[in-house]
């Protein structure tokens, strides 16, 4: 299957909820080893995510699994978020993803799942800890 299959483009070039909130807590994540960059806005009410917003540079990947992942929290308990995990992600995408790109497809649960410690007064934490990457 190709890495770009039509629904990561189809994000990607039309991204969801790619805009400014008003928010509860903001937080921004880097991959460092090829330049994805994601900001996240996130207003909490209640113990839900109530609006997403988000932006960001980088890779078809990185910026299209952002867009999707944003669809799906709305309306989500921070709790059911917090217990996300990266096989969730790599559902949503529906291409494989291989060790040099794992990072770019989970940029963006690691960014959410900082942003909720960040709104618990929570320091952040590794990518081993957030997605749960062990010798990928």
């Amino acid at each position: 299957m190709d890495l770009y299959a039509e629904n990561i483009l189809e994000h990607y070039r039309n991204p969801r909820n790619k805009n400014d909130v008003d928010s509860t807590v903001e937080h921004e994540e880097a991959n460092h080893a090829c330049g994805d960059i994601i900001g996240l806005q996130l207003k909490v009410d209640d113990g839900r995510i109530a609006q997403i917003g988000w932006s960001g540079t980088g890779c078809a990947i990185s910026q299209a699994g952002m867009s999707i992942l944003s669809e799906e929290l709305e309306g989500m308990s921070t709790e059911e978020v917090k217990n996300l995990d990266k096989e969730f992600v790599y559902n949503l995408l529906g291409v494989p993803v291989g060790p040099r790109r794992f990072k770019c497809a989970l940029i963006c649960l690691h960014t959410v799942k900082n942003a909720l410690r960040k709104a618990e007064n929570l320091p952040v934490q590794s990518w081993l800890d957030t997605v749960e990457i062990r010798e990928e």
